[in-house]
């Protein structure tokens, strides 16, 4: 049966019966020293706009280079034909090894802890040699032209709320460095890195392709957030965790879908993805119907019917420059490129008219997928800014005029492509036009594709190419980093101090007496440990909120709270003397003898109600008229007569005694 479905509703589409598959992996950042340098792993909140000027800046080229079977991945094929080069820009915290200039130290000894605690706490099995592998990375985010990753586990288990997950791999690798700008030039595309995060552990967590819907993709993110973040060893904040989606449907192909940091975007995400797989299966099978070819079979495992001749005598490699047919046109682009020495070039693509698309939105407001722009996509990876082609035009400033003096020059065909670069950029961009429509004929290409983002959120769920999704020809032997044995006796280890979970440090928590509130931000804060360690004898809501509203040593903090509830020190008072002993070893003594020489020392009980008694008689007519309401006006009052000498709940207390007095 052909599968059912209505592409312009992604929600209503049923993964079950569309063979739906997905894995999740995760790609977390450690709280240590870089993994192979013992650099600081800290990073630098800089724009290519406000780049040090005295940072060393590096001009590099990459080339492939052929993995261990002696061939050369695909990935690593493409990135080497965009012509691009790269500016590196040394931080403070890259040396030597980050510019490839110097052999990789091994493993830093924290990370590799780290990454087995994790293998433990998903009850994965960790290998017996660790052997790090050199990946093959050509896009520049790496000066070696590699990342550097070391297989730690295998076969774990995770539990979700959809049930439990297969956790694949368990690795520990090098975090790439980080772009800061992409300029397109006439001789290719320049592209500026920052090198502070080069060299960052990574821990990556494959799963098995055990997701059953969109949302359980939701759930096993967050448990695999949820299980890392239990470490107390992990990276927080914005990029330090980032998720990759491997989806696929029955009648598509696997697709790699990188950049989906907001979890709250994974469904919609997903369900844009099974959409578009959905709708290039029935625009091959519609493509190979207008050309009497035999149709796909509905379920990628079921060997299909090869066109592939067929489809090259259709799509011949005919590049046509049509740059004369646009001498006239005031589009401004279009002028500035020709007056720039670049042409239009024009690729036919016969029997396409009415199958490239135009924008229109689905019911959820993303974009439907259309071939034009996956067309778009594969020319501006060869570094043009974009295309045009006949379903969309007239537009973009270019007239019927031009649209149908185009056609005369391709002898009349229905539909084609236009390019205006450089001649080698057109080519090569024309080219991989060509070859993303001569795949229109089959299941979407296996790749890795991007989420849109706009203003630094996913635009509307939908994707657009990277690079083809590589093989096992990029990995091969690091043979400067020896290999490193697990004993029994290390593992074993490991497994008998594994952390708490969350939910073992919320039930510890419950046993204090605090507030709801209190608890949730201890946990989320990563608190709970030092309130517990130093809980002993002091008020528990107390110490909390110290602990909450203060930053520093634990200690002093400790003995800044006993030293208030031995009333030598006002609640208002404590700041004062954290500021005043900050990086000192003081005394109770001391700090009850500061207190008292700063005026903090807490009002004696008889004389603040004396204090109290006089402020609520000289204004005794404002307190029958507001009666209980005149406590915070009064409040101020009574603490500036006592000269911040008085705690504020004693205070309160004796101000409503005397208050309700009158009323």
């Amino acid at each position: 049966m052909e599968p059912a479905g209505d592409v312009s509703d992604p929600a209503s589409l049923d993964p079950e019966s569309l063979g739906f598959m997905c894995g999740i992996e995760v790609h977390q950042q450690l709280a240590t020293g870089k993994l192979h340098s013992r650099q600081a792993g800290e990073l630098h909140d800089i724009t290519i706009e406000t780049l040090p000027k005295n940072w060393p800046r590096y001009n590099r080229k990459l080339r492939t280079s052929s993995g261990e079977g002696g061939a050369i991945d695909v990935a690593a094929k493409f990135e080497a034909r965009r012509n691009r080069s790269f500016v590196y820009c040394q931080a403070p915290n890259a040396g030597l090894i980050e510019l490839d200039e110097q052999p990789p130290l091994p493993h830093d000894e924290e990370a590799l802890d780290i990454s087995l605690t994790v293998s433990g706490m998903l009850n994965a099995h960790p290998v017996p040699l660790l052997q790090t592998m050199r990946k093959t990375v050509v896009d520049g985010s790496n000066t070696s032209g590699f990342q550097r990753t070391t297989l730690v586990a295998t076969a774990g288990v995770l539990q979700t709320k959809g049930g439990p997950v297969g956790i694949d791999v368990l690795c520990l690798e090098e975090d790439s460095a980080r772009k800061l700008d992409s300029e397109l030039t006439s001789n290719g595309e320049v592209v500026t890195w920052n090198l502070d995060r080069l060299g960052i552990p990574l821990i990556e967590i494959a799963t098995a392709p055990d997701v059953k819907n969109p949302e359980h993709a939701k759930q096993t993110s967050i448990a695999l957030g949820r299980t890392l973040r239990d470490t107390r060893r992990v990276r927080r904040g914005l990029g330090s965790i980032r998720q990759d989606l491997n989806v696929s449907i029955m009648c598509g192909d696997r697709v790699e879908i990188k950049g989906c940091q907001d979890l709250e975007w994974i469904p919609k995400i997903i369900r844009c993805e099974m959409a578009r797989q959905l709708h290039f299966y029935r625009l091959a099978n519609e493509l190979r119907s207008n050309h009497g070819l035999p149709k796909l079979a509905n379920d990628r495992r079921e060997e299909s019917v090869s066109v592939k001749e067929e489809v090259l005598a259709i799509l011949p490699h005919n590049l046509v420059d049509v740059s004369s047919q646009f001498e006239n046109c005031e589009a401004k682009r279009v002028k500035d490129g020709l007056e720039a020495n670049n042409v239009m070039l024009a690729l036919p693509l016969p029997g396409f008219d009415g199958l490239i698309g135009s924008k229109q939105l689905d019911s959820e407001g993303s974009q439907l997928p259309r071939l034009g722009r996956e067309l778009a996509g594969a020319a501006k990876l060869a570094g043009v800014a974009g295309v045009y082609h006949s379903d969309e035009l007239p537009a973009y400033g270019i007239e019927q005029e031009f649209v149908d003096s185009t056609r005369v020059a391709l002898d009349g065909v229905d539909a084609f492509v236009l390019c205006l670069a450089p001649q080698w950029q057109a080519e090569l961009a024309l080219e991989s036009v060509l070859n993303r429509a001569r795949l229109a004929f089959e299941r979407i290409p296996q790749e890795v594709r991007n989420v849109v983002i706009r203003k630094g959120s996913p635009d509307d769920g939908t994707t657009t190419p990277m690079r083809p999704l590589p093989g096992g020809a990029r990995m091969y032997p690091e043979t400067d980093i020896p290999p490193f044995e697990i004993t029994s006796e290390h593992w074993q280890n490991v497994i008998d101090n594994l952390p708490m979970t969350q939910q073992e440090r919320y039930d510890r928590l419950s046993k204090y007496e605090i507030s709801e509130d209190q608890l949730n931000q201890l946990l989320s804060r990563e608190l709970d440990d030092d309130f517990v360690a130093h809980s002993q004898g002091l008020p528990q809501k107390a110490w909390a909120t110290m602990l909450l509203e203060n930053e520093g040593d634990l200690g002093l903090m400790a003995l800044v709270l006993a030293t208030k509830e031995a009333g030598y020190v006002t609640r208002e008072g404590m700041n004062n003397l954290l500021e005043e002993f900050t990086g000192q070893n003081p005394s109770m003594d001391q700090l009850a003898t500061r207190a008292e020489e700063l005026g903090l020392k807490p009002a004696d009980s008889g004389d603040l109600l004396q204090i109290v008694e006089k402020v609520v008689e000289g204004r005794i007519d404002f307190v029958k008229e507001r009666g209980m309401a005149a406590m915070g006006p009064l409040m101020g009052v009574v603490m500036k007569e006592c000269g911040g000498s008085a705690d504020g709940k004693q205070v309160s207390a004796l101000l409503k005694e005397v208050i309700m007095r009158h009323v």
